[in-house]
């Protein structure tokens, strides 16, 4: 090879390296772009100097959202108990409209069923703006809600992640059927199925609670999960930055009983 093509070749190389140094920072700098623009709407404005894993608020929309993770639990379970026992407070939006214009910082997150008799806000008496809430048949794991979830716990700031499975659940009793009598169901509600299915095969008892044990086994493994085997939530959850708890709703008394 001659000298010019030589030559020639290393400025391709040293273009094409300068390519991939400036689309790897072009990269970086939309990610992070993105991420303050979303810290910004939710209220979260600016990271702690002195502590760069620690986000504080400029003017937080609704101060007393801003718990920690033992204080949301707290909150939940007496909000749910005003529920239950017919001391609802009552809801007006006027007086919450302003702050939540400028953007949101709920105090905790739900994963609950899509089911129409169990909605979190009525059961656990909250209004707008307090809890961040993803919701689907049989409330399990897919992609698009753990990213929910994440979304909520370091873009938002959540402190508290609840699964809410419910008694009777439609969605569980499909799984119960696919794996007890291979039933299939039509369309996607089999991948429904198949996906409650390990809670099912993990519940040995042919009880007439077995209904009621499988429910509660897919929110312990939900729970686990969420736990140990997703980085983002597993690493908030290690530094005790989140509580991740599991719940089941009574429909006959509207109580939220914790079981993981």
């Amino acid at each position: 090879m001659c000298h010019r093509c030589e030559q020639d070749n290393n400025n391709d190389q040293n273009e094409n390296s300068d390519v991939c140094t400036s689309k790897r920072s072009f990269l970086k700098l939309t990610a992070a772009s993105a991420l303050s623009f979303g810290m910004i709407s939710a209220g979260i404005a600016k990271t702690n100097k002195s502590n760069p894993v620690e986000p504080y608020y400029t003017i937080p929309p609704k101060p007393e959202n801003v718990l920690t993770p033992d204080q949301a639990l707290e909150r939940l379970i007496k909000g749910n108990e005003r529920y239950v026992s017919g001391k609802s407070k009552p809801l007006d939006f006027h007086d919450i409209q302003s702050s939540l214009t400028s953007g949101q910082n709920p105090y905790a997150t739900i994963l609950g069923c899509s089911d129409s008799r169990v909605s979190p806000e009525h059961c656990f008496d909250e209004a707008q703006g307090d809890l961040f809430v993803a919701r689907g048949a049989g409330n399990y794991l897919t992609n698009d809600n753990v990213a929910t979830l994440e979304y909520s716990v370091v873009v938002l700031n959540t402190p508290l992640i609840m699964v809410l499975g419910h008694e009777s659940c439609g969605a569980v009793k499909a799984a119960l059927d696919a794996v007890d009598h291979h039933k299939d169901f039509p369309g996607h509600i089999q991948l429904l199925a198949s996906a409650i299915a390990p809670a099912v095969r993990a519940v040995n008892d042919t009880s007439s609670s077995r209904l009621t044990n499988v429910t509660k086994m897919n929110v312990i493994m939900t729970v686990e999960r969420l736990r140990t085997k997703t980085p983002v939530l597993d690493f908030y959850h290690d530094h005790k930055r989140i509580r991740i708890v599991g719940g089941i709703y009574h429909l006959n008394t509207g109580k939220v009983e914790l079981i993981a």
